[in-house]
């Protein structure tokens, strides 16, 4: 009797830990770190921070785009076979200075969406 008791609270404990995981779940966030201000001609260095708790084989970051000016130029996508490095990550993109810059990126996760764009402008001198 009491190994039944303890055999049923040990599932017990394990059905409520597997169903909380879930609670923890989110939406891919990003967020684009860029100088505001470059020389005219100069490489510069994008950055998309992305934040997801949970990259699994079941739930996962699947993609993360990158526009510059309106164009897309870059887009990382990922699967269950293919996964993120981490929960939080972050990419780089080299681009040549040339005029002033609107960034904006966005990623997803494959089960809860997107939290949304963010941007940011890099000012050419």
């Amino acid at each position: 009797m009491k190994q039944k008791l303890t055999i049923t609270g040990i599932i017990t404990v394990f059905t409520l830990f597997i169903f909380s995981v879930g609670a923890f779940a989110n939406k891919t966030s990003v967020t684009v770190v860029a100088p505001e201000k470059a020389e005219k001609g100069s490489e510069i260095t994008i950055k998309i921070e992305v934040k997801h708790m949970g990259n699994t084989k079941g739930h996962y970051t699947d993609w993360v785009w990158l526009k510059i000016n309106g164009e897309e130029v870059k887009k990382w996508e990922y699967s269950k076979t293919i996964l993120p490095e981490s929960q939080n990550f972050t990419l780089e993109y080299k681009v040549k200075a040339e005029s002033n810059l609107e960034i904006i990126a966005e990623g997803n996760c494959n089960k809860h969406g997107s939290k949304g764009m963010d941007k940011a402008t890099v000012i050419i001198e």
